[in-house]
């Protein structure tokens, strides 16, 4: 191996300054300037991340790097998009004048091709040089079958975005998963390079594995991360002004039902332990839940929209909230579209559904009222309130949260995982500006030779 080939190895093995882009050939003025910078950086990155905060404007930046794409190969780019969410792309698109169509069969015409992730299986990563995953947490999931295919669709393609608000707190399966989508290292190489696995045993001898980081390699992680990927939570972050940037005051009221239910056994009321207890909680105190839902979203004279787990629990809000209409999984696509964008566009004043469907990529900032029962996925109830509460929202929100005394558990787990997030988030813009200091600050003028004996 001569000289040269042991640096090119080295170099390969870093897993750092791996732009594969190009110089930027379009960056229009309505950009903001933050948007100018995180859109420069991701088409000169070529494969990269943006996690920018709901409202932040990731559609426009996702379509000025698509059109660039287009432009410097002759080739179609597919932007992948949530249910209902490929309508408003195609409507910014039009807004901004870039040309973009959506496509549900695969006959595309070229250029930007819009469509939804249900419908990636009709068309051929061969016709395309690039690909932008709007709300790419859609793949957190390392052993699931969406996370797979997006994966093998995306894996010759030369340029790849992926976008979303907010990566699962201290999930770093998801950063794992993203970083094999986009190339770099796979979700395996990333656990064994900077992990540590430690198996705990339980009273009855189940195992259950964790991980922790390797000593002293936290901060090798968040530099690599931040090596294709970039945050911002507001434009403050990549040192910028928040003119217009600012949101509306936020509250949180939680409304504890009291039942008479009682775990068997017992004299009074407990808190449930355990996701099987919780479950039966909640089936247990359906009416109770449901009734108090329904008040909250009647006595609001605007737009709510109501978040439920279950489906009983969507077909009784349906049925006690006079015009109310609810979005089910056992819908057709088309169905679950036609209603979501009804809701959006003001023709539906009540929306009833569940996070997985329709709490990624909408904008509702219409609508300024949420009722909601908790869940322990901090990533959906994040998402479930910033479709309204986003950058754009004129109005303060209210967030009611519909809980029993059983479920404290739930509500305290709620709270640790956004306070994992906020040190996640913040450790991210650390090291990502600190790597931009050191990108704008240190020129190197001296070439350093491999010594001969290697």
């Amino acid at each position: 191996m001569t000289p040269t080939d042991y640096k090119t190895f080295l170099n390969r093995k870093q897993q750092e300054n791996t732009a594969s882009g190009f110089e930027p050939l379009w960056l229009p003025e309505w950009l903001k300037d933050f948007q100018v910078h995180l859109t420069d950086w991701a088409i000169r990155q070529g494969r990269g991340a943006i996690f920018a905060d709901c409202g932040l404007g990731k559609t426009p930046m996702q379509l000025v790097w698509a059109e660039n794409v287009v432009r410097k190969t002759n080739r179609p780019v597919i932007v992948l998009t949530p249910l209902a969410v490929s309508h408003q792309t195609e409507r910014e698109a039009e807004k901004f004048g870039i040309e973009a169509t959506r496509c549900q069969d695969g006959k595309h015409k070229g250029g930007i091709v819009i469509t939804n992730y249900e419908r990636l299986e009709h068309f051929d990563p061969s016709d395309f040089a690039g690909v932008v995953c709007d709300e790419s947490s859609i793949i957190k999931n390392y052993a699931g079958k969406r996370k797979a295919e997006i994966t093998e669709f995306m894996r010759t393609l030369p340029y790849r975005l992926l976008c979303t608000a907010t990566a699962a707190p201290n999930d770093f399966f998801e950063l794992g998963t993203s970083s094999e989508a986009l190339g770099y290292l796979g979700f395996q190489d990333m656990l064994s390079r900077f992990f540590k696995q430690e198996t705990k045993k339980d009273y009855l001898g189940w195992g259950r594995t964790k991980y922790r980081f390797r000593g002293h390699a936290q901060e090798p992680f968040w530099r690599w991360v931040c090596s294709w990927a970039r945050v911002c939570r507001k434009p403050s972050d990549l040192g910028y002004e928040n003119n217009g940037f600012e949101l509306p005051p936020l509250k949180e009221v939680e409304h504890v039902i009291k039942v008479e239910y009682l775990k068997p056994g017992m004299l009074f009321p407990m808190p449930a332990e355990g996701l099987q207890e919780q479950r039966e909680e909640r089936r247990q105190t359906l009416t109770e839940r449901c009734e108090m839902a329904a008040s909250l979203a009647t006595e609001h004279t605007g737009p709510t929209v109501l978040w439920c787990h279950l489906n009983p629990e969507g077909d009784m809000l349906t049925k006690l909230i006079p015009g109310a209409e609810q979005v089910a999984g056992s819908m057709p696509d088309e169905q679950k579209e036609e209603r979501l964008l009804a809701f959006q566009s003001g023709q539906l004043k009540t929306l009833v559904t569940k996070p997985k469907i329709g709490c990624f990529g909408l904008n509702w900032q219409h609508c300024n009222n949420v009722v909601t029962f908790p869940s322990h996925s901090w990533e959906q109830y994040y998402q479930a309130v910033r479709r309204c509460w986003r950058f754009g929202q004129k109005e303060p929100v209210t967030v009611h949260v519909v809980t029993t005394e059983g479920e404290h558990g739930v509500m305290k787990n709620l709270q640790r995982k956004a306070s994992q997030a906020d040190q996640m988030f913040g450790a991210l813009t650390k090291y990502a500006n600190d790597a931009l200091k050191i990108e704008s600050d240190i020129h190197f003028t001296e070439q350093t030779e491999v010594p001969s004996w290697l």
